[in-house]
């Protein structure tokens, strides 16, 4: 999507930016995980299918998506940018006679990096960022029957079940995005900030300071 091209979305322990080609080297070696493969229910692509479909996601109007980096990392110019990538997370348009409508996909791809609340932050700032930049009203999420650790989040979000597939082995659960939710969920995430991605990269590469780290870390 060109609207998030020049978009960083600053939290707390992570920053999004917009999935570039520089990121798809190290995003391709996490999808040759099978267990990746078969928690975000995707097929293997090779190198070059991979750069397709960064090009593609990028042009697309229905696809949003967001690399998850390591803020504190990502804030020391002596790491390379793929050496602080976390994970994914995407918006996707499902349903063209009804924009508001968006399935949400997250995914931490570094081990390490799990159970740490990042996917509890990096779900908060992507919902605000469809809410306030794409009008999203109504969000699905589908997951793995077996991932209960997703699951059990989504539903601390008031998330509830839509329907259950055998064949897929997974649950669809949605999100309608009351007032009472959205001033909720805007106030929580009153630390995020949109930031120009360039311009901070450029910063990043001359050693200026990008973040007050003391006022953002938890």
């Amino acid at each position: 999507m060109r609207l998030n091209e020049d978009t960083l979305l600053e939290g707390k322990s992570v920053v999004l930016v917009p999935y570039d080609s520089q990121h798809v080297p190290r995003y391709h070696q996490w999808m040759a995980s099978t267990e990746l493969q078969k928690l975000t229910a995707s097929e293997p692509l090779t190198l070059e299918e991979e750069y397709d479909m960064q090009k593609s996601w990028r042009e697309d109007n229905d696809k949003c998506t967001f690399i998850i980096l390591d803020k504190l990392r990502w804030a020391d110019p002596s790491f390379a940018e793929e050496e602080c990538m976390v994970g994914d997370v995407n918006i996707f348009l499902t349903d063209p006679s009804d924009p508001s409508l968006a399935e949400l996909e997250i995914m931490i791809a570094e081990p390490s990096y799990r159970g740490k609340g990042l996917g509890k932050e990096v779900t908060c700032m992507m919902m605000c960022y469809g809410i306030n930049k794409l009008g999203i009203r109504k969000f699905e999420v589908k997951i793995g029957l077996e991932n209960k650790i997703s699951i059990a989040m989504f539903k601390k979000f008031h998330f509830h079940e839509l329907s259950i597939s055998e064949v897929f082995h997974e649950v669809t659960l949605g999100l309608t995005v009351n007032e009472a939710f959205k001033k909720h969920l805007l106030t929580t995430m009153d630390f995020m900030m949109e930031r120009e991605y360039q311009k901070l990269r450029d910063c990043r590469k001359d050693g200026t300071p990008l973040f007050h780290m003391q006022a953002h870390q938890s």
